[in-house]
């Protein structure tokens, strides 16, 4: 199966481990994974910011960087969200309006697409310790994400997976959110944390690396025996044969 490969610019910037991590889990699940070196931002800063016309320019590069005949796989529930619910705002009854939608119904989350589309959930990941969960807001509400990183990481060789209290819980990241309330931003990440250490996890799990980046940044801070991981570098993690 061919794929297109959309890697948010947040991961492109900061985690690009995570997008080749991405591309090996995809292939090791037997697709051929193309990539457009064209391709930006999804335009969702500007959007949540109130600057839609700025938005708008910037997601119709996006519907012009993919096509509308593959799906399209991105390791960011959030970006993913965005693209399947926000778009609705910015083209409906526009020149553009039927490619939004066919790309609407072809972009998934990773874990959407390893689970409920090709049907597959191990890749002989193996990875030892005891990990939680951080359900992100994008990923439970936008992408109706739940079972399917669990159902994952429940593959993952030598991996106890237990779950975190209030996992469906802000991490207090929110893009801008985390800069104009940083002090609430602050507490929402160190109760998140002390709740993952609170069960003696060694690592959280996400599919958003924004979350992980504010939780990581708290860890960091405070010295704290405890690590973040993007699920697609955890699937990606301690291959033997499959």
């Amino acid at each position: 199966m061919k794929i297109e490969l959309f890697i948010p610019c947040f991961i492109d910037q900061l985690f690009p481990q995570t997008a080749f991590n991405t591309v090996k889990v995809l292939e090791k699940a037997g697709c051929t994974v193309q990539y457009n070196p064209a391709q930006t931002c999804c335009g969702q800063p500007a959007f949540n910011a109130g600057y839609w016309d700025e938005a708008k320019e910037v997601g119709s590069k996006f519907l012009s960087d993919f096509s509308e005949d593959k799906f399209i796989v991105s390791p960011s529930a959030s970006c993913t969200g965005m693209v399947k619910n926000y778009y609705n705002d910015l083209f409906t009854n526009t020149a553009v309006h039927n490619k939004c939608r066919s790309v609407q119904a072809n972009i998934h989350e990773l874990s959407d697409f390893l689970v409920n589309v090709i049907k597959r959930d191990y890749f002989g990941a193996e990875l030892e310790g005891r990990a939680v969960y951080h359900d992100s807001c994008s990923g439970l509400r936008e992408c109706k994400i739940k079972h399917e990183p669990r159902q994952l990481l429940s593959r993952v060789l030598g991996l106890e997976l237990v779950e975190l209290k209030d996992s469906t819980t802000c991490c207090g990241f929110g893009g801008t959110f985390a800069i104009k309330f940083d002090a609430i931003s602050s507490a929402m990440a160190q109760q998140k944390v002390e709740n993952a250490m609170a069960v003696g996890a060694e690592y959280i799990i996400s599919t958003d690396a924004s979350c992980l980046l504010q939780l990581q940044g708290y860890i960091d801070k405070n010295n704290l025996p405890i690590k973040t991981m993007h699920l697609a570098d955890v699937l990606a993690s301690g291959w033997g044969n499959v």
